[in-house]
């Protein structure tokens, strides 16, 4: 598949255009001010419509801010730039309509069904006998007629997340917003829901004109979504937006379904290579992604683990689908992407066209015994990861060769938040300590260097500090 480069057609944030969308994102962004006077970005400047007659799924790795793009379109919380428009007047000015079902069902244990249904009605000042009529057919709808008087803690998982349905379809919300719905069930139950909600939404059963579905499942995204836009992250921003035009219903088994899924899986691992245009889609927006990073963002993978999936790899051929992959492992894809992120990052593998692919490097690396693995490892830490070996360099530097981990914080700083300082840190230090580039003194919190041979380290290439 060519990789092309589509530029980015955002409109002016002054003169929203006047078109049909419910909800319309206008270089909307998140950001947090530091007191260095720089800031932590979580999401940049982003556009995003939604539009009647639409499922639109929100995909992206962990950290990637769908959450948060929820929030802002929900008008649960205020974008630090930008603007975010109902029916073209300012979210914050405007008669919202819209409903949340959230992951953990965040039901009224101490409430019945019925009442729990009832809440937002009641809320809303509306009248007993029609908040109980409206509730009634609302639970009758998703399948609950007869459990009105249960309470939650008499319901499984699948029932619970029903009562989600109903309470937030009773208010008869233009537009539904799904934050993971289905990620807190068992397969067969999500399965169940994800068929019962495509089906009250082509029977025009669910009183509502959009739905916004933020997951991390590919599959479930291309099984219900009209639309598709996958997030980039630090920070978060649009990395492709496109069409699904495959007839429901879809199966997962057809070659244009299996295809779809490989090229999100390729647009989540590849995110230095700007997205070629979806296989056999009309192309949406397509944004650059032009942002100049000084630090990589390491992903928080074991060592252990990358080897483990090395020898997997090697076991299928050296070569095998991700979405195979993850499939024979159990894994959903915040599971198994840091672990091939981190193997592509020290050259251990490649990803071609949604398969990983092992290199002669990654190889040797699945083949060797333990002392022979981290002095691979070592080798293509120093290469390949900036914070590591600045880390190494300065312990060389220091005359009692030991560095204060704030030293490095204060770097990371510039760039990240501060929850993902501490996770990048932490990440560092394992990676660190097992190729044994320098040790950790977790008491006093600095970095020593341990009694590996210099020619160890010199040996190692060393590539220009800005190819980052």
């Amino acid at each position: 598949m060519q990789e092309a480069v589509i530029p980015n057609q955002t409109p002016p944030l002054e003169a929203p255009p006047a078109v049909d969308a419910i909800i319309r994102a206008v270089k909307v962004e998140k950001y947090y001010a530091q007191p260095s006077q720089n800031r932590i970005q979580v999401i940049s400047a982003t556009d995003l419509d939604i539009v009647p007659g639409e499922i639109l799924a929100l995909l992206g790795p962990s950290g990637s801010g769908k959450s948060t793009m929820l929030r802002m379109l929900s008008g649960l919380s205020v974008p630090t730039a930008g603007q975010v428009y109902w029916h073209n007047l300012p979210i914050a000015s405007a008669e919202v309509n819209v409903s949340i079902v959230f992951q953990s069902f965040a039901l009224f244990p101490w409430l019945t069904v019925l009442e729990n249904v009832e809440a937002p009605l009641q809320a809303r000042g509306v009248a007993p006998e029609e908040r109980r009529e409206r509730s009634m057919k609302m639970l009758d709808t998703v399948g609950l007629d007869g459990f009105e008087g249960a309470y939650p803690k008499e319901l499984s998982g699948g029932m619970k997340q029903r009562v989600g349905f109903a309470r937030a379809l009773v208010v008869e919300p233009e537009v539904l917003f799904m934050d993971e719905p289905f990620s807190a069930l068992d397969v067969l139950t999500a399965e169940n829901l994800r068929s019962e909600l495509l089906e009250l939404w082509a029977k025009k059963t669910m009183p509502t004109k959009a739905v916004f579905l933020v997951t991390h499942n590919i599959e479930e995204a291309v099984l219900l979504a009209d639309r598709i836009v996958v997030l980039g992250r630090n920070p978060g921003h649009i990395r492709t937006d496109f069409k699904v035009q495959l007839p429901q219903p879809r199966d997962r088994k057809s070659e244009p379904f299996t295809q779809l899924v490989d090229y999100i899986y390729k647009v989540l691992t590849r995110p230095d290579v700007v997205p070629a245009e979806a296989p056999d889609q009309q192309a949406g927006q397509r944004v650059r992604d032009q942002r100049q990073m000084h630090y990589q963002m390491l992903p928080h993978a074991r060592p252990g683990g990358m080897a483990g999936l090395l020898e997997l790899l090697l076991d299928k051929g050296g070569r095998d689908d991700i979405y195979h992959l993850a499939d024979d492992l159990a894994f959903e894809i915040d599971d198994l992407l840091p672990i091939v992120d981190a193997a592509q990052l020290l050259g251990f593998l490649t990803i071609e066209e949604g398969d990983a692919a092992i290199t002669p490097s990654g190889t040797e690396f699945a083949n060797s015994e333990i002392l022979r693995q981290k002095e691979l490892f070592r080798g293509a830490a120093v290469k390949s990861v900036l914070l590591l070996r600045q880390i190494r360099r300065a312990l060389e530097a220091k005359s009692d060769h030991t560095v204060p981990e704030d030293f490095f914080l204060d770097m990371l700083d510039e760039q990240f938040s501060e929850e993902e300082c501490l996770r990048q840190m932490e990440t560092a230090v394992a990676w660190g300590r097992y190729a044994e580039l320098f040790d950790f003194d977790a008491g006093r919190r600095r970095f020593v260097l341990p009694d590996t041979p210099e020619e160890d380290i010199a040996s190692e290439t060393t590539p220009n500090e800005g190819a980052e």
